[in-house]
């Protein structure tokens, strides 16, 4: 490199470090929370902010321009957000497919500062880096707080109860842990037990790890993500399946999840996860207490400085807010979206109780990042019943769907899925998949959206 380039380069560090600050939001969510549509929603949104009144950079119009810029990491995939866009709102409008990897996108924008000095500061610049990773693999930290054998025994002991388990169950039944490696059965057991983790996030459980079983990529078939949980393997001779099983479940630990930490997740500054509460109450009590122990787990994710390993990994930084977002509110009624925010906040106030947390500005709150229905009253056996009316995935049909009271307690929820009941005592919880829903649209309008506005004034408000 030469003088000049350096220089160059140099200049251009300097400018991006000091002149033109940078925010970088971590995007997460557990199974099918709709992590792609949200992101892709923010950003249309943002470039054209005719429905963001709750985000008060827009509505004062402090917000001069926002775009696209090249992403700064040049190893990371860029979010294609462009073609997320064409599925929403092309003429056969349908859900994106998931991403299954980390992605990246920058929307910069173009600012007047507020307040009473704000005309005489200029116009200024603030990055914003969008960093959208699977839900799976923040639930791996809990992974590196676990011995092989603790997690073996916290996993099995879930698994029972479960009939999503019962082949592989079946298959481990069939098997010696201190018998010598047989490399063939090795895979077919870690296969399993792949397939288990898949039926139970099909399920809506949210403890499908270890996450990269689900999202393999480049690793699939490696000795790295060929293990399974195994019963006690206590007295087992090197060179046996408990024992070989030991030792790759450690190198997962270490050469997958802690450099996904370092890499990408020590560098976030502002966090949104994404969750699928309708869907889980719509599971059952078990799926339900099955999510209250996966926030908890992910509230331990933002505790930099709890373990040795983990103050390296961040460099002293912390994630400075955090919203847990109950997504798809747009399918219950209006009237039912406070009992469901306060469902959230009650299971992330466990959450952060039973993880001690401190250090940022937590918040709860129920969104659609688009919103596939619009609402009706229709009267059945004499009753009025407030309905969501969309278009259904599976025959195309438009039809009015009522799915049933949240409880004004969430206790009530909550006390059932502690319980471990198999069922709903006194309700019944129905849950529709609905296409994306392309009417309403307008230039510069952007997308359609429950609590979006409010979502981004709570994550980022306070920097523009």
């Amino acid at each position: 490199m030469g003088l000049s380039d350096f220089a160059e380069s140099l200049g251009r560090g300097l400018v991006g470090g000091y002149l033109e600050p940078t925010i970088r939001l971590g995007v997460t969510g557990l199974s099918r929370a709709g992590k792609t549509v949200f992101i892709t929603s923010l950003i249309a949104n943002l470039m054209d902010r005719g429905r963001l009144p709750g985000l008060r950079a827009a509505a004062e119009g402090r917000i001069r321009a926002a775009y696209l810029q090249p992403q700064p990491d040049d190893t990371v995939p860029r979010f294609d957000y462009e073609a997320h866009l064409v599925a929403l709102t092309g003429a056969a409008p349908h859900w994106p497919d998931s991403t299954r990897a980390v992605s990246e996108l920058r929307l910069s924008f173009r600012l007047q500062a507020g307040g009473i000095l704000g005309s005489f500061r200029g116009i200024q610049t603030l990055h914003l880096d969008i960093v959208d990773y699977p839900g799976e693999w923040l639930l791996d930290l809990a992974l590196l707080d676990l011995s092989y054998a603790g997690w073996c025994a916290q996993t099995l002991s879930r698994l029972g109860p479960r009939p999503e388990a019962a082949g592989f169950l079946a298959d481990l039944g069939r098997e010696n842990p201190g018998l010598p490696l047989d490399e063939a059965r090795a895979k077919a057991l870690s296969q399993s037990f792949t397939a288990y983790l898949e039926a139970a996030r099909a399920a809506g459980y949210s403890d499908c790890s270890p996450g990269r079983f689900l999202l393999p990529g480049d690793l699939a078939g490696s000795p790295v993500l060929t293990f399974a949980p195994l019963p006690d393997g206590q007295g087992h001779r090197r060179g046996s399946l408990y024992r070989e099983f030991q030792r790759r479940y450690e190198a997962y630990k270490s050469q997958v999840v802690k450099p996904f930490f370092r890499d990408h997740f020590a560098r976030i500054d502002r966090q949104i996860v994404l969750v699928d509460a309708l869907g889980a109450i719509h599971s059952g009590p078990r799926a339900v207490e099955d999510m209250r122990l996966a926030m908890q787990g992910i509230l331990g994710a933002f505790r930099p400085g709890r373990n040795g390993w983990l103050a390296g990994l961040m460099g002293g930084r912390r994630v400075e807010r955090i919203l847990f977002a109950a997504t798809k509110a747009d399918h219950i009624h209006h009237s039912q979206h406070l009992r469901l925010t306060n469902i959230m906040a009650a299971l992330m106030r466990e959450a952060k109780d039973r993880a001690d947390f401190a250090g940022a500005h937590t918040a709860a709150m129920s969104i659609a990042a688009l919103r596939a229905t619009v609402e009706e009253t229709v009267r059945h056996d004499g009753a009025m019943l407030d309905c969501v009316r969309g278009r259904l995935i599976d025959t195309g049909r438009e039809a009015a769907f009522y799915p049933g009271d949240l409880p004004e307690n969430p206790g009530q929820l909550l006390s059932s899925a502690r319980a471990g009941d198999e069922r709903w005592l006194d309700a019944d919880y129905g849950a529709m998949n609905f296409t994306p829903n392309a009417a309403g649209l307008r230039p510069g309008g952007g997308l359609p959206h429950i609590r979006l506005d409010k979502a981004l004034e709570f994550l980022i408000g306070d920097r523009l």
